[in-house]
């Protein structure tokens, strides 16, 4: 499974000032789903959004991008401090070309590490087949 750098920050309830971490996230083969901190994100279809990304579980709307070079991965009008993920740190660190963390703004995290594959995937077979179920239900009443 493919995995990248990320900076993810919740936007639901928050706008600009959100919970933010940056982590390891894991791609599914298809690459329409994310995965990170035991959650499952896929992309957001609409421009009406505060985030490109949501929670498959709660539909909480998250904005995921890449890490920038110079550190500006928090809008220019938000603030908080930013989780980074520790088994990364090396990782980011050459990232920005820095040899430490020395930020005010960043706190070192453990994250959850397990993927919730099986559970997003029972998740997803349901959506299926209540899909499936209301094609049928409009096929039989046209």
């Amino acid at each position: 499974m493919k995995s990248e750098i990320k900076y993810i920050e919740l936007k639901t309830g928050f706008s600009h000032n959100g919970p933010a971490w940056i982590g390891l996230v894991f791609f599914s083969k298809s690459r329409k789903t994310l995965y990170f901190n035991g959650k499952a994100f896929q992309r957001i279809g609409s421009d009406r959004v505060s985030g490109n990304f949501y929670d498959i579980e709660t539909g909480e709307e998250y904005w995921i991008s890449g890490v920038k070079k110079d550190m500006g991965d928090r809008h220019i009008y938000g603030h908080g401090k930013i989780f980074i993920e520790k088994r990364i740190l090396n990782d980011y660190l050459k990232i920005i070309n820095k040899t430490n963390l020395n930020e005010p703004n960043y706190v070192l995290c453990e994250v959850e590490e397990d993927l919730p594959i099986d559970r997003i995937n029972e998740i997803e077979n349901q959506k299926d087949k209540f899909k499936s179920e209301d094609e049928k239900h409009k096929q039989i009443h046209k």
